[in-house]
Protein backbone atom coordinates (compact mmCIF):
# COMPACT_ATOMS: atom_id res chain seq x y z
CA UNK A 1 0.00 0.00 0.00
CA UNK A 2 1.47 3.64 -0.36
CA UNK A 3 -0.02 4.87 2.61
CA UNK A 4 0.86 4.83 6.26
CA UNK A 5 0.32 1.81 8.28
CA UNK A 6 -3.30 1.30 9.39
CA UNK A 7 -3.72 1.86 13.15
CA UNK A 8 -4.77 -1.64 13.53
CA UNK A 9 -4.56 -4.44 10.89
CA UNK A 10 -5.34 -6.79 13.45
CA UNK A 11 -8.23 -9.00 12.22
CA UNK A 12 -10.52 -10.71 14.56
CA UNK A 13 -11.80 -14.18 13.95
CA UNK A 14 -15.39 -14.54 12.92
CA UNK A 15 -15.95 -17.78 12.87
CA UNK A 16 -16.98 -19.93 15.98
CA UNK A 17 -14.87 -22.99 15.09
CA UNK A 18 -11.57 -22.39 16.85
CA UNK A 19 -11.78 -23.42 19.99
CA UNK A 20 -12.36 -27.36 18.16
CA UNK A 21 -8.99 -26.97 16.60
CA UNK A 22 -5.65 -27.91 17.32
CA UNK A 23 -3.22 -24.81 17.84
CA UNK A 24 -0.19 -24.93 16.60
CA UNK A 25 2.44 -25.30 19.09
CA UNK A 26 4.77 -23.64 16.88
CA UNK A 27 4.93 -21.61 13.27
CA UNK A 28 4.62 -24.17 9.77
CA UNK A 29 7.58 -24.11 7.43
CA UNK A 30 7.20 -21.44 5.39
CA UNK A 31 8.50 -23.29 2.31
CA UNK A 32 6.24 -26.83 2.72
CA UNK A 33 3.09 -27.02 1.18
CA UNK A 34 1.28 -27.86 4.36
CA UNK A 35 -1.56 -25.30 5.26
CA UNK A 36 -2.48 -25.80 8.95
CA UNK A 37 -6.56 -25.47 9.15
CA UNK A 38 -6.20 -22.39 11.39
CA UNK A 39 -4.36 -20.69 8.49
CA UNK A 40 -6.78 -21.55 6.02
CA UNK A 41 -9.53 -20.31 7.85
CA UNK A 42 -7.95 -16.66 8.20
CA UNK A 43 -7.40 -17.19 4.57
CA UNK A 44 -11.18 -17.42 3.76
CA UNK A 45 -11.48 -14.47 6.31
CA UNK A 46 -9.38 -12.54 4.63
CA UNK A 47 -10.29 -13.05 0.86
CA UNK A 48 -13.71 -12.19 2.24
CA UNK A 49 -12.16 -8.63 2.97
CA UNK A 50 -10.18 -8.86 -0.15
CA UNK A 51 -13.22 -9.14 -2.43
CA UNK A 52 -14.56 -6.02 -0.59
CA UNK A 53 -11.75 -4.06 0.05
CA UNK A 54 -10.27 -4.20 -3.36
CA UNK A 55 -13.06 -2.16 -4.78
CA UNK A 56 -11.39 0.95 -2.97
CA UNK A 57 -7.60 0.04 -4.41
CA UNK A 58 -6.70 1.42 -8.12
CA UNK A 59 -5.93 -1.98 -9.28
CA UNK A 60 -8.13 -4.15 -11.04
CA UNK A 61 -8.19 -7.53 -10.49
CA UNK A 62 -10.30 -8.71 -13.36
CA UNK A 63 -8.00 -6.94 -15.94
CA UNK A 64 -4.30 -7.14 -14.44
CA UNK A 65 -2.21 -9.87 -13.32
CA UNK A 66 -2.86 -10.90 -10.01
CA UNK A 67 -0.68 -10.99 -6.75
CA UNK A 68 0.40 -12.88 -4.02
CA UNK A 69 -1.04 -12.31 -0.27
CA UNK A 70 -0.60 -13.58 2.99
CA UNK A 71 -2.40 -14.35 6.14
CA UNK A 72 -0.72 -15.03 9.68
CA UNK A 73 -2.55 -16.35 12.91
CA UNK A 74 -0.86 -14.80 15.99
CA UNK A 75 -1.17 -15.13 19.43
CA UNK A 76 -2.08 -11.78 21.64
CA UNK A 77 -0.36 -10.60 24.42
CA UNK A 78 -3.64 -11.76 26.33
CA UNK A 79 -4.19 -15.39 24.74
CA UNK A 80 -6.37 -14.61 22.29
CA UNK A 81 -6.06 -15.89 18.55
CA UNK A 82 -6.16 -12.96 15.88
CA UNK A 83 -5.05 -12.80 12.26
CA UNK A 84 -2.68 -10.09 10.00
CA UNK A 85 -3.20 -9.93 6.39
CA UNK A 86 -1.00 -8.31 3.50
CA UNK A 87 0.36 -8.29 0.05
CA UNK A 88 3.00 -9.06 -2.12
CA UNK A 89 4.76 -6.11 -3.23
CA UNK A 90 3.20 -2.43 -3.25
CA UNK A 91 -0.64 -1.66 -4.13
CA UNK A 92 -2.03 1.71 -4.48
CA UNK A 93 -5.55 2.17 -2.67
CA UNK A 94 -7.91 5.38 -1.99
CA UNK A 95 -9.20 3.82 1.38
CA UNK A 96 -7.02 5.52 4.56
CA UNK A 97 -8.75 2.78 6.13
CA UNK A 98 -7.47 -0.05 4.83
CA UNK A 99 -5.66 -3.03 6.92
CA UNK A 100 -2.91 -4.34 4.72
CA UNK A 101 0.18 -4.76 6.97
CA UNK A 102 2.73 -2.19 5.22
CA UNK A 103 5.69 -2.46 3.62
CA UNK A 104 9.16 -3.01 5.81
CA UNK A 105 11.15 0.54 4.81
CA UNK A 106 8.98 3.42 5.67
CA UNK A 107 7.04 3.96 1.97
CA UNK A 108 7.09 7.72 1.99
CA UNK A 109 10.86 7.81 2.32
CA UNK A 110 10.90 4.40 -0.48
CA UNK A 111 8.84 6.74 -2.75
CA UNK A 112 10.96 9.87 -2.28
CA UNK A 113 14.05 7.80 -2.81
CA UNK A 114 12.60 6.28 -5.91
CA UNK A 115 11.21 9.39 -7.57
CA UNK A 116 14.47 10.98 -7.15
CA UNK A 117 16.16 7.89 -8.58
CA UNK A 118 13.66 7.50 -11.77
CA UNK A 119 14.02 11.20 -12.29
CA UNK A 120 17.83 11.13 -13.05
CA UNK A 121 17.52 7.99 -15.04
CA UNK A 122 14.96 10.01 -17.10
CA UNK A 123 17.41 12.85 -17.71
CA UNK A 124 20.02 10.28 -18.80
CA UNK A 125 18.10 8.37 -21.31
CA UNK A 126 17.08 12.04 -22.81
CA UNK A 127 21.03 12.39 -22.52
CA UNK A 128 20.89 8.85 -24.67
CA UNK A 129 18.69 9.86 -27.30
CA UNK A 130 19.39 13.09 -28.33
CA UNK A 131 24.07 11.66 -28.17
CA UNK A 132 25.26 11.45 -31.41
CA UNK A 133 28.53 9.62 -30.40
CA UNK A 134 28.95 6.20 -29.66
CA UNK A 135 31.58 6.61 -27.21
CA UNK A 136 29.69 8.90 -26.08
CA UNK A 137 26.36 6.89 -25.72
CA UNK A 138 28.10 3.90 -24.24
CA UNK A 139 29.26 5.86 -21.32
CA UNK A 140 25.88 7.24 -20.67
CA UNK A 141 24.51 3.67 -20.37
CA UNK A 142 27.02 2.54 -18.20
CA UNK A 143 26.12 5.95 -16.00
CA UNK A 144 22.97 4.49 -16.03
CA UNK A 145 23.73 1.14 -15.43
CA UNK A 146 26.02 2.34 -12.40
CA UNK A 147 22.99 4.51 -11.42
CA UNK A 148 20.56 1.79 -11.42
CA UNK A 149 22.81 -0.28 -8.75
CA UNK A 150 23.28 2.57 -6.38
CA UNK A 151 19.69 2.95 -6.39
CA UNK A 152 19.10 -0.51 -5.36
CA UNK A 153 21.65 -0.41 -3.24
CA UNK A 154 20.28 2.54 -1.33
CA UNK A 155 16.82 0.92 -1.03
CA UNK A 156 18.29 -2.56 0.29
CA UNK A 157 20.69 -0.94 2.84
CA UNK A 158 17.44 1.28 4.09
CA UNK A 159 15.52 -2.09 4.65
CA UNK A 160 16.36 -3.26 8.20
CA UNK A 161 14.59 -6.42 8.88
CA UNK A 162 13.99 -7.78 12.68
CA UNK A 163 14.35 -11.39 13.77
CA UNK A 164 12.31 -13.05 16.68
CA UNK A 165 15.65 -11.61 19.06
CA UNK A 166 14.82 -8.09 18.27
CA UNK A 167 17.95 -7.98 16.11
CA UNK A 168 17.81 -5.50 12.88
CA UNK A 169 19.87 -6.21 9.48
CA UNK A 170 19.30 -4.66 6.21
CA UNK A 171 18.58 -6.74 3.01
CA UNK A 172 22.14 -6.40 2.30
CA UNK A 173 23.37 -7.54 4.85
CA UNK A 174 21.21 -10.65 5.74
CA UNK A 175 22.01 -11.56 2.16
CA UNK A 176 26.22 -11.45 2.56
CA UNK A 177 25.67 -13.71 5.96
CA UNK A 178 23.41 -16.18 3.48
CA UNK A 179 26.38 -15.77 1.34
CA UNK A 180 23.40 -15.28 -1.57
CA UNK A 181 23.95 -13.38 -4.82
CA UNK A 182 23.39 -9.86 -5.04
CA UNK A 183 19.44 -9.66 -3.25
CA UNK A 184 16.95 -9.46 -6.14
CA UNK A 185 14.86 -6.79 -6.81
CA UNK A 186 12.22 -6.09 -4.29
CA UNK A 187 13.52 -8.79 -1.50
CA UNK A 188 11.76 -8.25 1.58
CA UNK A 189 8.39 -7.24 0.13
CA UNK A 190 6.79 -10.82 -0.12
CA UNK A 191 3.95 -10.80 2.51
CA UNK A 192 6.08 -13.25 4.99
CA UNK A 193 8.62 -10.84 5.88
CA UNK A 194 5.95 -8.05 6.30
CA UNK A 195 3.88 -9.89 8.18
CA UNK A 196 6.57 -11.39 10.46
CA UNK A 197 8.45 -7.75 10.81
CA UNK A 198 4.99 -6.35 12.08
CA UNK A 199 4.37 -9.27 14.41
CA UNK A 200 7.96 -8.90 16.35
CA UNK A 201 7.58 -5.26 16.58
CA UNK A 202 4.14 -5.83 18.40
CA UNK A 203 5.43 -8.54 20.16
CA UNK A 204 2.74 -10.91 18.86
CA UNK A 205 3.92 -14.63 18.49
CA UNK A 206 3.45 -16.38 15.26
CA UNK A 207 1.14 -19.32 15.10
CA UNK A 208 0.34 -20.38 11.80
CA UNK A 209 1.20 -18.91 7.70
CA UNK A 210 -0.54 -19.32 4.33
CA UNK A 211 0.36 -17.35 1.41
CA UNK A 212 -2.21 -17.44 -2.29
CA UNK A 213 -2.74 -16.07 -5.25
CA UNK A 214 -5.84 -13.43 -5.78
CA UNK A 215 -6.69 -12.91 -9.06
CA UNK A 216 -6.28 -13.92 -13.01
CA UNK A 217 -4.06 -16.93 -13.52
CA UNK A 218 -0.42 -16.80 -14.76
CA UNK A 219 0.22 -17.41 -18.23
CA UNK A 220 2.45 -20.33 -17.15
CA UNK A 221 -0.67 -21.37 -14.66
CA UNK A 222 2.29 -21.57 -11.81
CA UNK A 223 -0.19 -19.38 -9.96
CA UNK A 224 -4.07 -19.69 -9.61
CA UNK A 225 -6.97 -18.24 -8.02
CA UNK A 226 -7.34 -18.90 -4.76
CA UNK A 227 -4.87 -21.81 -4.31
CA UNK A 228 -1.85 -21.84 -1.49
CA UNK A 229 2.01 -21.80 -2.39
CA UNK A 230 5.16 -22.12 -0.42
CA UNK A 231 6.89 -18.44 0.15
CA UNK A 232 9.28 -18.28 -3.01
CA UNK A 233 12.81 -19.37 -2.36
CA UNK A 234 14.93 -16.82 -4.36
CA UNK A 235 13.62 -13.83 -2.09
CA UNK A 236 12.72 -14.88 0.85
CA UNK A 237 14.57 -18.08 2.35
CA UNK A 238 17.92 -16.01 3.04
CA UNK A 239 15.79 -13.21 4.65
CA UNK A 240 13.01 -15.40 6.71
CA UNK A 241 15.75 -17.92 7.85
CA UNK A 242 17.29 -14.72 9.24
CA UNK A 243 13.95 -13.35 10.82
CA UNK A 244 12.69 -17.16 12.42
CA UNK A 245 16.80 -18.22 13.26
CA UNK A 246 16.11 -20.30 16.06
CA UNK A 247 13.25 -22.01 15.06
CA UNK A 248 14.27 -25.62 13.30
CA UNK A 249 11.18 -24.87 10.21
CA UNK A 250 13.74 -25.64 6.95
CA UNK A 251 15.05 -29.12 7.34
CA UNK A 252 11.36 -30.86 8.02
CA UNK A 253 9.67 -31.50 5.08
CA UNK A 254 6.02 -31.82 5.10
CA UNK A 255 4.88 -33.93 1.91
CA UNK A 256 1.08 -33.07 2.92
CA UNK A 257 -0.21 -30.64 1.31
CA UNK A 258 -3.55 -28.66 1.80
CA UNK A 259 -6.60 -29.07 -0.50
CA UNK A 260 -6.73 -25.70 -2.89
CA UNK A 261 -10.13 -23.92 -2.42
Amino acid sequence: MNSTMPSNPIFKFKTEKLSRLDIPKQLNNPFATSIPKIAQIAAQEFQDYIKHASQHWEYNFKLQKGKMFGVMVVQQNDGSLAYLGTISGTLLAKDPNHKLVASIFNESESNAILSNGLNKLARINKEINSAQDQKKIQRLKEKRKQHSKELQKTLFTKTKIINQQGEYKNVLEIFSDFEASYPPAAAGECAAPKLLQYAFQQKLKPIALAEFWWGNTTISKKREHLHFYPACTEKCKPILEYMLENQNLFNTANPTEAGNQ
